[in-house]
């Protein structure tokens, strides 16, 4: 049986005449027991919160170019405290259980070193719904192309202000889920405002692949900026914000308390609630 498409919470979302939330941490920080309790609580499972639509797992690289500074300082605490590609599926398996669809994001040199219909494989089997692959072009994507297919997987690809017509339509047509797209140019991180270019970038999608689902992500730091977010785009992304309350928390000695993190949850998700 294939898992759950990303797309559904997308879709249950929009039928509720709403934006879904996706919420990004990394598997590992504060540690791999730690991370999974934190997926838990993104996910609402403390009763406090609605939690988010959709889980966005990231898998902790050496070298991570496209990540800002809140994503690199997380994943190297978890990389030097031995978190391992494995641990990915185990927090899988603890968002499924908390009754939310999971997707993994990292760089495509971890997919091609644990081999790629193996990861696909295992992936699928821990009943995550897909990839997103931020420097994995639809172009060189064909061993993944492949995989995805034969396991049923959502594989999501990104698009930015910059991306020609062309190119927009042909990541498009390769997408299955939902479309990522980076609302800004240069790497990850919160922001005071929203980008400008966000709602030029969707209405360009839009046009050029109207049945497409649109994630934007990017810079999304507080409520307000959800709610503006989610009034031209399907899918809200946020990963920055909720980090920076869990390495807060660790600087204050409490690595383990979220506190801070159900607090930002609580405004995102009455943001993409607003009417």
């Amino acid at each position: 049986m294939n898992p759950p498409s990303s797309a559904s919470a997308i879709t249950a979302a929009k039928s509720d005449g709403r934006a879904a939330l996706v919420g990004y941490l990394p598997v590992g920080y504060p540690s791999v027991a730690g991370s999974l309790d934190a997926l838990r609580t993104l996910c609402g499972a403390d009763g406090e919160t609605p939690g988010v639509d959709l889980v966005e797992i990231g898998l902790p690289y050496t070298d991570p170019v496209m990540d800002g500074p809140v994503i690199q300082r997380a994943g190297t605490r978890a990389l030097d405290r031995g978190v391992r590609t494995r641990d990915v599926f185990a927090a899988v398996e603890a968002v499924r259980a908390a009754g939310r669809p999971a997707v993994v994001m990292t760089y495509w040199n971890l997919i091609e070193h644990y081999g790629v219909a193996s990861f696909a494989r295992d992936l699928a089997n821990a009943g995550g719904s897909g990839l997103i692959t931020p420097d994995l072009v639809p172009d060189d994507a064909q061993p993944w192309l492949s995989a995805s297919e034969e396991h049923g997987l959502d594989r999501i690809f990104l698009v930015a202000p910059s991306s020609s017509e062309d190119r927009i339509t042909m990541t498009a047509a390769l997408t299955r889920g939902w479309l990522y797209a980076t609302a800004v140019m240069g790497v990850t991180g919160t922001r005071s405002s929203s980008s400008a270019a966000a709602p030029e970038l969707v209405a360009r999608i839009r046009r050029l692949a109207p049945q497409t689902l649109i994630g934007v992500g990017l810079g999304v730091s507080n409520g307000d900026q959800a709610a503006e977010v989610a009034t031209f785009a399907d899918a809200v992304i946020v990963g920055s914000a909720f980090i920076a309350t869990m390495l807060a928390a660790e600087d204050a000695g409490h690595p383990e308390d979220f506190t801070g993190l159900r607090g930002v949850l609580a405004d995102l998700t009455q943001g993409v609630r607003r009417r």
